[in-house]
């Protein structure tokens, strides 16, 4: 597994691109995108927001990537570090840097562009699910030429509501229609894991899975080994091509 925090340049002195990694809580980190994001030529420098480490003021990264956790995108008496993340999800915007947001990181980037995110809203998903591409991501420079139903881990019982003013709608679920949303040329969110691995599904609380009617993780963690290699086959593709624009 790759070590995503603070990995060196080349042997050959060069700068490597770096991707800043907002960590929201003790989970598996950026998952299998930490060694796909290596794979594509970038560096990750991880900053674990819960545990107080600081977020730089100023966006200096060639890209960033903020993952899920169990806030809503404002909830500051919790989650104080959000407002950082929010305004580095801004600069993000502001420059053209490209920016990723899984879950949480999906529904901030959401938050911050005008659009809407409510708490414990419509029908909760976990473990593996199918999505649905629309045509606009025909062309999209992340999610083109992707099968049309591939499957994605879900662990959410939030959800965007409305997408901000010129959003491009990628996918859906259906349970869930915003699964997938660009902004600009280099800004996308995604409520779904692309990251996620199917092993980290029978570390999952069953208490709070049976609480929304989800089956308990052995169920969930064999159905999503049956997709792994669907699943990770398409969304290496995008993590790839996610280094390639940061690179």
């Amino acid at each position: 597994m790759v070590n995503e925090a603070r990995q060196d340049d080349g042997d050959d002195g060069v700068r490597a691109p770096r991707v800043l990694v907002v960590r929201n809580n003790d989970g598996d980190g950026a998952g299998n995108w930490a060694e796909w994001l290596v794979e594509g030529g970038v560096r990750l420098d991880a900053v674990r927001a819960w545990e107080g480490e600081p977020l730089p003021e100023r966006l200096a990264h060639d890209g960033l990537l903020v993952l899920g956790g169990a806030y809503l995108p404002d909830d500051d008496a919790r989650a104080p570090w959000l407002a950082a993340t929010r305004g580095l999800a801004r600069q993000a915007l502001g420059t053209g840097v490209p920016y990723f947001g899984i879950c949480l990181g999906g529904q901030l980037l959401a938050h911050v562009a005008g659009g809407e995110v409510r708490g414990e809203h419509g029908t909760p998903e976990f473990g593996s699910v199918r999505l649905t591409l629309r045509p606009e991501a025909a062309d999209d420079p992340l999610f083109h030429v992707l099968p049309a139903h591939p499957p994605a881990i879900e662990n959410h019982v939030d959800a965007i509501t409305a997408l901000p003013p010129g959003a491009r709608w990628l996918a859906s679920s259906d349970d869930c229609p915003y699964q997938g949303f660009r902004l600009g040329p280099a800004a996308w969110g995604v409520q779904f894991h692309p990251e996620a691995r199917a092993a980290r599904i029978p570390r999952w609380n069953p208490e709070r899975l049976a609480r929304h009617g989800a089956p308990g993780p052995a169920h969930l963690h064999a159905h999503a080994l049956r997709e792994a290699p669907e699943a990770e086959a398409a969304w290496r593709t995008v993590a790839h091509r996610f280094a390639a624009l940061v690179t």
